[in-house]
């Protein structure tokens, strides 16, 4: 009796401990462009197959497409609607203008199945939610019984048509008794808030209603045995209520998804996804392309940092009507030129109005009248006097990188009225207008987000390349749009160690070194760094350099041979650095570094006959490599921008499309005579598509002023990688540099001493191509709420979370494909082991957890209070255990011993790369 109670309560999903989580979690999305990556947070995710026409694009091992079928109704705009006969034809749905079905109609379940369903199914889809059971009951006449008959006749047609179809029935209450062995849930809209399709509004349901509609849903439940789902719908602005409404579904063993009249915005259901958009609005005028702006150099690292994507949108160009607050987390805007403030302000106040948080950066792009800046909790004051200015008053995350110097030029003179923060105002002295005491808002943070107006957003230091910010943006950021406290997909750490590459540019391979016998850069390399130091390395070469055609004829037999040797090594991984090095790749921008303003355009290496083309610099080049260079077998899987390392979007496409990775750009130099987080770039840039991957730390180029000297001076790149490790963790140690680092005796001496300083660190040794995938992983990743734990998808080779410290301690425990954490910098580092995470946390993990390792988890599995842990890494393994005391453990099936205990942690050390790892623990 016990047994059966039990999984009764299993079958209807009681709001009990650990029993709502077991049902599948659903959305449904019917609008063009459904958002895929937020979309895999579901379980099942339903689409309109018209306007997502590839399955596969949604597809994952743990979340299945479902293509929206309307069974009892036909739009006019569907592709078959006037082949429907005219017996079929019942009425009119004059609240969404659709033709109503005679499902008793004797031909109709073989025209849906043939002329709805087989072209879906032809797609790929494998799921259908049917849609308009009953709407043949808008009609004056109808026989129930005969549509029922329909229905039923329906879904077995589909069943013995489609073999392993799978079905969401929308109501058919009265049918599921007899098909419930076909059908895998049942849906039902408007549980406790609908839309009124009539009247165009949304509405609270009637509790007459509700009742009845409740009742329906839990005979489903309780007498099937089907899960069941509600769809209600409320106004997209309204999050807050969106999310109450789920919650009060939840609370009755019900599926929720809540979401907008068309179904066209992410709602929330069992799972609320967390958006990791940030739309940031600049000029398109104000550099030659995106790469160069304030907003990209500057803004997008700490967006990143914090765990957001920046978006892109150029205020010159249309905006978008509405950025749903399902998928932005808010909006930055940074302007430095002038705008249509008319169309401008209209925008931003409808943004406003949605609840999407703003922040904005350096002049204020809207209208300035009263009633503009009423709504926005600002008024207009008198412009000081001739009297001096001063800082009345600064928060402390303005006790940034520069201080705080009033520009009368600059100033804007407003004033926060409304709700919020003042967090720097300017005092005006008397100038003898009447003006003493005058007080002017120069940041706030306000009702609707918060603002920093010039000119203490970022400072450029006179004389120098550099800059400087006025306030701490992390600080700031997170405060103005509101940013909750999440797991953030981190791409400088995995297995709690911080990650350390090592890449090659190969320019200068045919040069001279200045040692005994003038050896090639090439032979340089080879024996002093790459069968010295048999770490993960990427190495590179530019065909026009070494090959027998290129411009080294007599040298070429000798380098392609160095070229070969060194591709050989098992760990160096091939990468091809172009053709010619062209230093312009994307035609469209013009940013004149030569004096010749078209130079750039052609600068490459010379080959008689040649002119520059995309396909024969990224293929060719690679096709040369793998047929003249690299070892039978192994892969040319990497291509390094030159020049200005700034392709576009076809650049990338070619790469991406001959399935290379690539990587370059960026410009992260941050040191102790350049203190400035505006020096540390963000993880890349996003051009048509395609995702451009920075470099994480630059070459030696700029630390040796464009190889001028002192070449020494490529040492300063360890203070880099200190300021970038405290005190945040901001990039991986990404050693970088060019073959010619290999011809002066002091650049060589300063590679030793960087390598030296680099395996002193207890780093993660990978392969730049595996970097490349994390960052890549970054943008794909989602992180959604679910109940009291995170869900986390999208993570195949990103397996790191940094969680702040407020969410407790990872608990491998109570947790699915987490191993464990490490306390960092900034939070807990939490190893992540798979694709589909359930993240929880605990003020104190009671079993034993992985606490790091030089290496990736390549499997996972609890085991009682104890875990079987497999580790592959590119070192002899190192790894601690943390929370094991009391506990045995092996080591590929042998009883091991740890190297030393320190404080709670277990420390190993083995000698190979790869080991099984298991701890058996005492009850406790």
């Amino acid at each position: 009796m016990i047994r059966r109670l039990f999984c009764l309560l299993m079958l209807i999903g009681l709001n009990l401990p650990g029993i709502v989580g077991a049902l599948p979690s659903v959305a449904l999305f019917y609008g063009p462009d459904a958002p895929a990556t937020e979309l895999k947070a579901f379980d099942i995710v339903v689409v309109d197959p018209d306007h997502n026409p590839d399955p596969a694009l949604l597809r994952k091992p743990y979340s299945e497409p479902y293509a929206y079928v309307a069974v009892g109704e036909a739009h006019p705009t569907r592709p078959y609607a006037k082949e429907i006969p005219e017996a079929a034809r019942l009425t009119v749905n004059k609240g969404w203008d659709s033709l109503v079905i005679n499902l008793a109609y004797p031909g109709w379940a073989e025209f849906l199945a043939e002329r709805v369903v087989a072209p879906i199914w032809e797609k790929g889809y494998r799921g259908f939610f049917l849609d308009t059971l009953d709407s043949y009951r808008l009609a004056e006449k109808f026989d129930e019984a005969a549509q029922q008959e329909g229905l039923v006749s329906v879904i077995e047609t589909l069943h013995r048509r489609f073999p392993g179809i799978r079905l969401i029935l929308n109501r058919g209450f009265e049918v599921v008794p007899r098909v419930k062995d076909k059908i895998r849930m049942v849906a039902a809209e408007s549980l406790f808030q609908g839309w009124d399709a009539n009247a165009k509004r949304y509405v609270e349901i009637k509790e007459t209603d509700r009742d009845w509609l409740l009742g329906e849903l839990r005979k489903v439940r309780d007498t099937s045995g089907l899960p069941v789902l509600a769809i209600d719908y409320v106004a997209p602005a309204d999050r807050a209520l969106t999310r109450a409404t789920a919650e009060r579904i939840k609370a009755l063993g019900i599926i929720p998804w809540v979401t907008d009249s068309a179904l066209s915005t992410l709602g929330i259901g069992l799972r609320e996804v967390m958006p990791r958009k940030i739309a940031v609005l600049y000029d398109g005028r104000e550099a030659p392309a995106l790469n160069f702006t304030n907003a990209h150099r500057y803004l997008e690292m700490p967006l990143n940092h914090l765990g957001y994507v920046a978006e892109y949108f150029d205020v010159t160009k249309p905006l978008p009507h509405e950025l749903p607050t399902g998928l932005y987390a808010g909006a930055v805007v940074w302007l430095t030129g002038d705008l249509p403030a008319k169309t401008f302000t209209d925008w931003t106040l409808r943004q406003i109005a949605s609840g999407l948080p703003m922040a904005v950066l350096g002049q204020f792009p809207v209208s300035q009248d009263a009633r503009t800046l009423r709504q926005l909790g600002l008024s207009r004051v008198s412009p000081p006097g001739p009297g001096s200015l001063r800082i009345a008053s600064a928060d402390p995350m303005f006790h940034g990188e520069s201080p705080l110097n009033p520009d009368r030029r600059a100033l804007e003179a407003l004033r926060l009225t409304g709700t919020g923060k003042a967090l720097v105002e300017i005092a005006a002295e008397s100038g003898g207008n009447g003006d003493s005491g005058s007080r002017y808002t120069a940041a706030a943070l306000t009702a609707w987000g918060g603002f920093v107006l010039s000119p203490f957003v970022v400072e450029e230091i006179a004389g120098t390349e550099q800059s400087r910010w006025h306030f701490d943006p992390f600080m700031f950021l997170r405060a103005a749009l509101r940013l909750p406290p999440m797991p953030v997909p981190d791409t400088t750490t995995e297995s709690g160690r911080r990650l350390l590459t090592v890449h090659i540019d190969g320019d200068g391979f045919p040069s001279r070194a200045e040692v005994e016998g003038s050896p090639l850069a090439g032979r340089v390399l080879l024996n002093e760094f790459l069968t010295r130091y048999r770490i993960p390395h990427a190495m590179s070469v530019i065909e026009a350099e070494v090959a027998t055609h290129g411009q080294h004829p007599k040298e070429a037999a000798e380098m392609e041979d160095l070229a070969r040797r060194a591709f050989a090594l098992p760990h160096v991984e091939i990468a091809s650095h172009s053709f010619t090095h062209p230093f312009r790749w994307d035609s469209t921008v013009k940013h004149g570094v030569f004096k010749d303003a078209e130079a750039d355009e052609s600068y490459h290496l010379e080959i008689p006959g040649y002119t520059f083309d995309l396909e024969r610099e990224i293929v060719g080049s690679t096709n040369y490599i793998r047929d003249r260079l690299a070892p039978r077998g192994k892969p040319v899987r990497l291509f390094f921008w030159t020049g200005d390392t700034a392709p576009g979007a076809d650049a990338l496409g070619f790469a991406a499309n001959a399935g290379l990775l690539s990587i370059n750009g960026g410009s992260t130099q941050i040191t102790r005579s350049n203190p400035s987080l505006t020096a540390v770039s963000p993880l890349g840039i996003r051009k048509g598509g395609y995702r451009q991957v920075y470099a994480p730390v630059t070459n030696e180029n700029l630390y040796t002023n464009l190889w001028t000297g002192p070449f020494y001076g490529f040492r300063r790149v360890i203070e880099t990688f200190t300021m970038t490790e405290s005190p945040r963790r901001l990039k991986p140690i990404g050693l970088y540099y060019h073959s010619y680092s290999a011809t002066k005796k002091a650049s060589i001496a300063a590679l030793h001493d960087i390598y030296r300083w680099a395996l002193t660190q207890h780093a993660h040794p990978i392969y730049v191509s595996e970097y490349i995938r994390k960052a890549l992983d970054f943008d794909n990743v989602v992180i959604a709420r679910e109940n009291d734990a995170w869900r986390i998808r999208g993570t195949a080779d990103l397996r790191t979370v940094r969680a702040p410290e407020s969410l407790g301690q990872a608990d491998s425990s109570t947790s699915a494909a987490v191993a464990g954490f490490r306390p960092g910098p900034e939070g807990n580092y939490v190893h992540v082991t798979g694709e589909d995470v359930l993240l929880r946390f605990s003020a104190a993990p009671s079993a034993p957890y992985l606490h790091d390792a030089n290496a990736r988890i390549v499997d996972w599995q609890t085991q009682g209070r104890g875990f079987r842990l497999a580790l592959k890494g590119h070192q002899p393994l190192e790894f601690s255990l943390a929370a094991s005391a009391g506990c045995s453990v092996s080591v590929n099936g042998k009883s091991a011993s740890s190297r030393r205990v320190s404080g709670n942690l277990q420390e190993f050390t083995l000698g190979d790369a790869a080991a099984t790892i298991e701890t058996r623990c005492r009850d406790r």
